[in-house]
């Protein structure tokens, strides 16, 4: 009893004697030229098959289901019609009237092809998911969230070591289909020779950012929009691929540093943990200073400045010297942009205020000049004006006053 075909193999069976009527229907012309346009009209049908599936599929209704199916169709779309060509063009070729040798070779091309398609398509596939997950948590547009910066660096880092790895795994699957290479490749791996250990030394630096771009995204050292202190410039974590990182300076140039520099050489992460910074400013000031109108004055400035995060301030003379004495004023603030801002305008401000309110506050120089009653200067040793000091009358000494 002969078995029974399936839906699959009787739709194939219909379409090989379709090009078969196609192919005796060009009997006039001769057999190369008949066989390619067999081949083409697989190809024909294949894009009607495609535009027709496509365009059912973007009809899904849905606001949010049926946006991200029509988005993932029409990235799809030109993968999935070459691969559904190459589906045809194969299923024709027993109906092409090819020779055996030349029907083999043409079905190992697109063998290879299909294998670089499918690679290809897995590669777009993983991005517009990625994409979409990105897009959902927003965390380029909220940097103070940590939660979503650590989600999207770890994305983006994977996802090009996923693009990596699955274009490796399609070009070496791609080669593997021709028999030398294979052979190849087998004895290759199967011993430990000079070949081997060539291999592998061309393969380390590859390995060795691939391996750092892992530990990146899993322990976060740096994340995506994290700022850095890099050969003493602010730069911002930009871009985080396999092999480098992009960081973007704060006047606009940019730094390319190899992923695995960041797991060997230590550097100041700014907001690894939080955003928030405390900044600090040094006022110089003279020893005449009136510290509490200062410190009121500092206070209402950074009150009612919109930098200010309203957690940390204070005021201190925190040294002096034989001239000034020296202000430190500390406030935090959300980010370090706006520390820095805040900074800038509590000196902005506060010097006006010394110099328009206080200005026997402003750093000065003393110098004293003493005369002998006489009219006489009074030169102490090495020839330098006395200070205006007490001194007992010239004499000889004799204890100190009673």
């Amino acid at each position: 009893m002969p078995r029974r075909k399936t839906g699959a193999e009787f739709v194939k069976d219909a379409f090989i004697d379709l090009l078969t009527d196609i192919r005796k229907s060009f009997g006039w012309l001769p057999g190369s030229v008949a066989s390619v346009l067999v081949l083409c009209a697989a190809a024909v049908m294949a894009e009607l098959c495609s535009r027709v599936v496509t365009k059912l599929i973007l009809r899904i209704p849905g606001q949010k289901r049926g946006a991200f199916v029509r988005t993932f169709t029409l990235a799809m779309q030109r993968p999935a019609r070459v691969m559904l060509a190459i589906i045809f063009v194969g299923t024709a070729l027993p109906a092409s009237g090819l020779s055996y040798e030349t029907m083999h070779r043409a079905a190992h091309g697109l063998l290879v092809l299909f294998v670089l398609m499918v690679g290809y398509a897995a590669i777009v596939a993983m991005r517009i998911l990625s994409d979409a997950y990105l897009l959902r948590i927003n965390g380029k547009e909220d940097r103070d969230d940590i939660l979503s910066r650590t989600h999207m660096t770890q994305v983006r880092v994977l996802r090009r070591m996923a693009d990596i790895l699955v274009g490796l795994l399609t070009v070496g699957s791609a080669l593997m289909t021709f028999e030398s290479v294979r052979e190849y490749g087998l004895s290759l791996f199967a011993s430990a020779g000079a070949a081997s250990v060539v291999v592998g030394l061309a393969a380390r630096p590859l390995l060795t950012n691939l391996i750092a771009g892992m530990q990146i995204a899993m322990t976060q050292p740096i994340r995506m929009e994290d700022l850095i202190i890099i050969n003493g410039d602010w730069a911002w974590v930009e871009e985080i691929t396999a092999t480098y990182v992009v960081l973007r300076v704060w006047d606009w140039r940019r730094h390319i540093v190899p992923i695995s520099w960041f797991l060997e050489n230590p550097f100041q992460n700014w907001t690894h943990n939080s955003a928030a910074l405390i900044g600090v400013v040094f006022l110089y000031v003279d020893f005449h200073a009136p510290m509490d109108r200062i410190r009121g004055r500092l206070r209402d400035i950074v009150q009612a400045s919109p930098l200010w995060d309203g957690k940390v301030f204070d005021v201190q003379v925190s040294d002096c010297s034989t001239q000034v004495m020296t202000i430190r004023v500390i406030a935090s603030a959300r980010s370090a942009m706006q520390s820095w801002d805040l900074r800038c305008e509590i000196r902005e401000k506060i010097i006006l205020f010394l110099r328009d309110e206080c200005p026997e506050a402003l750093p000065r120089e003393r110098m004293a000049h003493v005369s002998s009653p006489a009219g006489q200067d009074v030169l102490g040793p090495h020839g330098i004006l006395s200070p205006p000091i007490d001194r007992p009358p010239p004499g000889a000494y004799t204890g100190p006053p009673g």
